[in-house]
């Protein structure tokens, strides 16, 4: 199995990588998102650490039942070989219908199929009113007129 474009990585590449990534949380499916990990990954995900696809896939599964109405937008931060760091931002409520946005950085680190075997995330939430809202397409794939979190001024 393998998820193109490869490393090493230039800038346009590096991009292409990040926007299939954001594109496939978006999904919110926990089985395709999994796919993209090597079958040995390892996370660090704000203070839980995981170890493998089956892990992987089992937190997604948690996330997605408790962050409803996910909308993510990733943006490059840099790349350099088969590593690249993205920073990320993406709203969801929970059940009581309390509005969030989680600002973060990522780094990754992919193997030569380009499946990534490695993932730091650091992520932190903040409560928001419901009219502060930025992220409205419907769900799934952000459009691609929408604007990227640079230009929101996230």
């Amino acid at each position: 199995m393998s998820r193109p474009p490869f490393p090493p990585y230039t800038l346009e590449t590096a991009r292409v990588k990040v926007r299939k990534a954001e594109d496939a949380w978006n999904t919110r499916d926990p089985d395709a998102v999994a796919l993209a990990y090597t079958e040995d990954t390892v996370w660090r995900n704000r203070a839980e650490f995981l170890h493998g696809r089956d892990e992987v896939r089992a937190f997604l599964q948690r996330k997605w039942a408790r962050e409803l109405d996910y909308r993510l937008i990733k943006e490059i931060w840099a790349c350099q070989d088969n590593r690249i760091a993205v920073r990320f931002c993406y709203e969801w409520r929970d059940d009581a219908g309390n509005w969030y946005r989680a600002y973060g950085n990522e780094n990754w680190e992919f193997d030569a199929a380009g499946l990534m075997r490695r993932r730091i995330a650091s992520i932190n939430d903040l409560a928001i009113k419901e009219s502060e809202r930025k992220f409205f397409w419907p769900q799934g794939r952000r459009p691609d007129e929408h604007p990227e979190l640079s230009d929101l001024g996230l």
